[in-house]
């Protein structure tokens, strides 16, 4: 029975860490605030235009980080490699908010040089930051693959969605010194789009198992 309910609570969990990112997603890639290292007093401008929807994101991004690494400690005994992948991944994926709301205070002296120059580079670590948790949230989904009971199907679809999610974390490489543009940024949500979904549906069978326990 606690076997179940640990499942249970690992689906909940998860679901709540995917909504929570995705709806950050849905306010931020409208509206152009992905605040790109590369034009920091652009980003620093945006947050000081709208601080209160930055905020909103910005909780929402913690939400879900901190529920994907608790979701994760929850799935260590049936899986610790991909427990730990994961749970590495929402700690990054913190780190990167981190710098996000050093930026939010940042943007208070928008127009500052030495404030612009200190964004830039607040923003170029959480960037990296994000691409590493990607990167770390791609390996836990190949070493699920390998690990976690699961459908043939199921088990097909976590290798292209894996695939996916890798395309999204190299991207930004392919841009060179420049770093990626906000159209490129866009695209890399894109990419990573189906691992979630692919987690979402781990999530979901998690729930449903439960259900049928108690059935």
């Amino acid at each position: 029975m606690s076997t179940h309910h640990d499942t249970r609570f690992t689906g909940a969990l998860l679901l709540t860490a995917l909504t929570a990112m995705i709806a950050g997603a849905v306010i931020v890639v409208p509206s152009g605030m992905t605040l790109n290292p590369a034009e920091p007093a652009a980003a620093l401008a945006a947050v000081a235009a709208r601080p209160g929807l930055h905020l909103v994101e910005l909780g929402l991004d913690v939400t879900g980080w901190l529920a994907l690494t608790a979701g994760a400690l929850t799935m260590a005994a049936r899986a610790l490699l991909p427990a730990g992948l994961l749970a590495c991944a929402g700690l990054a994926g913190l780190l990167h908010d981190a710098g996000n709301l050093a930026v939010t205070q940042l943007a208070a002296d928008a127009d500052d040089p030495t404030v612009i120059a200190v964004a830039g580079a607040v923003l170029l670590t959480a960037k990296w930051s994000v691409n590493l948790a990607g990167l770390l949230w791609v390996a836990a989904t190949a070493t699920a693959v390998l690990q976690l009971p699961m459908t043939a199907g199921l088990r097909r679809a976590g290798v292209v969605v894996a695939l996916s999610g890798l395309a999204a974390v190299v991207l930004p490489w392919t841009t060179g010194v420049d770093g990626p543009s906000a159209a490129q940024e866009q695209l890399g949500y894109a990419l990573h789009l189906p691992v979630m979904v692919w987690y979402g549906v781990l999530a979901l069978r998690d729930l449903r198992a439960r259900s049928e326990v108690r059935g």
